[in-house]
């Protein structure tokens, strides 16, 4: 099998291709890097079964591999995380998503056991992970870089697993608990306590959530608040939390929230910006950003005539 590259100074030979002096005769003889390149530009579908090509391929493969999705996959995906997730530990984004339940603990495990570089991970949609929140204690164990993880839609995930969460990735900056009914106000207060970088949280119909968590959130937005202006030379407002969903979160009263939305002026929920989701709080309709309450102010002010 030959391979042809563009190239003036290229020649094809007896039994391979001749590039400036080098020979690739078999797929097992392409560099590294040309073979990482090669790879990028196919699915992942296709990078999995070029991985069982030959050992040098796997390891090439393996050793550079830092993005997978395996969406694609309808059936036996949790076999298939159990066999890969230990050959590609050098992943900084893998995405699960599913259509039907297939994800089990023991494939999160497994994850959270070797691939300890991870920054993102979509976990939506597993509904079979177990209420014993097993999953989510190894990710908070194994994987400290983590930065945003997609839990929308588990239903069974709880309070013990999103403290996990809090202590043991104190980087994480956005995360999605849409749906995740059995999360309380605890879950909440863990990440207003340890994860000072999170600035993007979705709690859609978690409607066990209170005040408590949203004054937490405030509270602990004024703890930190000289720490970050210190350690960030004025730029406070560049930190805490920019987008926020409390849809369906029908316990949360209005001055908790009118609160919260003082507290982080990148909160919006003027027309066109919208960081602050409610839909379904028919009671909040009271609350206002900063720039409701300015634009108000300017509308209702009339010059008096110059005399």
């Amino acid at each position: 099998m030959m391979l042809a590259f563009g190239g003036g100074k290229s020649g094809i030979g007896e039994g391979g291709v001749k590039i400036v002096g080098l020979v690739i005769t078999e797929w097992k003889d392409i560099p590294m890097e040309l073979l990482l390149r090669i790879v990028s530009l196919v699915d992942d579908r296709t990078m999995i079964m070029a991985s069982g090509v030959c050992s040098g391929w796997r390891d090439a493969i393996c050793s550079g591999l830092t993005h997978l999705c395996l969406s694609w996959c309808k059936n036996n995906m949790n076999n298939l995380v159990l066999s890969l997730a230990p050959k590609f530990t050098k992943l900084q984004t893998l995405v699960l998503r599913q259509d039907k339940p297939q994800l089990e603990d023991n494939a999160v495990e497994t994850i959270a056991s070797h691939c300890h570089d991870l920054q993102d991970l979509d976990l939506s949609k597993s509904f079979k992970l177990s209420a014993t929140d097993r999953a989510l204690q190894a990710i908070g164990r194994n994987c400290s870089q983590l930065q945003s993880l997609n839990l929308g839609w588990c239903e069974n995930v709880g309070d013990v697993g999103v403290r996990s969460l809090a202590y043991g990735c104190p980087d994480l900056r956005t995360l999605d608990l849409c749906g995740c009914v059995c999360i309380t106000d605890d879950s909440v207060i863990a990440l207003a306590n340890s994860c000072p970088h999170l600035g993007s949280l979705c709690l859609y119909y978690c409607r066990n959530i209170t005040d408590r968590a949203m004054y937490s959130l405030v509270e602990n937005r004024m703890k930190n608040k000289a720490a970050m202006w210190k350690s960030m030379e004025g730029r406070y407002g560049e930190e805490g939390l920019k987008s926020l969903n409390i849809s369906q979160c029908t316990a949360i009263t209005p001055p908790a929230v009118q609160a919260l939305c003082d507290s982080f002026p990148a909160l919006h929920t003027c027309s066109g910006r919208h960081s602050l989701v409610m839909s379904g709080c028919l009671n909040l309709t009271s609350v206002h950003c900063a720039c409701v309450v300015q634009a108000h102010r300017t509308a209702s002010y009339i010059p008096y005539p110059a005399h």
